[in-house]
């Protein structure tokens, strides 16, 4: 425990355990719209904010997510009302923020390239008592959405048009998200990385989906993946001198893969365990399922 002695790893252990809580809070949402790699186009768009941060002086992590958000929000424009070029239109966002970033940073006074390594990969280091304060801040606002819109937010990802009926705001749901994500990555930028934040989004929400159905179980499972491999992930960097972001995301595939082989006989447990419930003679086939609404399905 004597990584603890120092103020820099303190730094990071605390933004790692914020990371490792948002990143997954946000990711279920997106992985219930299919939408598992919108966090990795943020982080490119992201680039140009972390670029125009060394060009004017200012902090790298607030410019990022005026900039992240501002993409977050096209893309949504996009999805919106881009039906047929809607693809080609991301592609040059995404692109287009990662060139950004890079001629920015050149351009930047004393900028060069090896300025942006420790945001598109994560760096222990670097992560200072000013960055420690706009990830506490950004944390918060992602939880307060995450957690207080939760039934909203859970029944647009499910069916937007069901939720339309109900007289949910879709359109303005589905741009808080896109905003969050774009916190989110700003967030864990300085610990895993813009290339990788997309995976801590995604596979922690993956690997809770082997052991449960049930969006609280699953939110709640992939939040202590999360923690569980960024804290694993910042200690294993100090005594290995291994990046953070690679080797937590690397900790993240692996913990997906134990579930899943953990899952399999649970699976199979459940299902003769549901055979044995029916009736002799009520062939599953022909058996009525009961309406339910989406929400009573995965106990919201």
């Amino acid at each position: 425990m004597d990584f603890l002695n120092y103020a820099f790893m303190q730094r990071a252990l605390l933004a790692a355990v914020l990371v490792g809580i948002t990143a997954p809070a946000v990711g279920i949402y997106l992985v219930q719209r299919r939408q598992a790699l919108m966090g990795d186009g943020i982080g490119h768009v992201a680039m140009t904010g972390v670029g125009l941060g060394f060009l004017l002086s200012t902090s790298p992590v607030w410019m990022a997510t005026a900039v992240s958000v501002l993409g977050a929000i096209l893309m949504e424009l996009i999805r919106w009302y881009g039906r047929t070029r809607g693809d080609i239109a991301l592609a040059m966002l995404f692109y287009g923020g990662m060139a950004g970033g890079v001629m920015l940073i050149n351009l930047a006074p004393g900028g060069s390239n090896a300025n942006l390594m420790s945001y598109l990969f994560g760096s222990l280091s670097t992560v200072s008592e000013s960055d420690v304060t706009a990830i506490c801040l950004l944390a918060a606002f992602v939880l307060l959405v995450t957690l207080g819109l939760r039934r909203q937010l859970f029944a647009v990802s499910q069916d937007e048009e069901f939720a339309r009926v109900t007289g949910l705001p879709v359109r303005a749901l589905n741009l808080l998200t896109a905003i969050t994500a774009a916190v989110t990555v700003t967030v864990a930028m300085r610990v895993v990385g813009l290339l990788l934040v997309s995976a801590l989004m995604v596979v922690p929400v993956a690997a809770a989906q082997q052991l449960s159905r049930s969006f609280a179980a699953t939110f709640a499972i992939a939040v202590v993946i999360g923690v569980t491999v960024t804290i694993g992930g910042t200690i294993t960097s100090y005594y290995q001198y291994v990046p953070p972001g690679a080797t937590i995301v690397l900790l993240t595939i692996a913990a997906f893969i134990v579930l899943s082989v953990l899952a399999a006989p649970l699976a199979r447990r459940r299902a003769r365990a549901a055979a044995a419930r029916r009736p002799a003679g009520d062939p599953a086939e022909c058996a009525i399922p009961a309406t339910r609404g989406a929400a009573d399905e995965v106990g919201v």
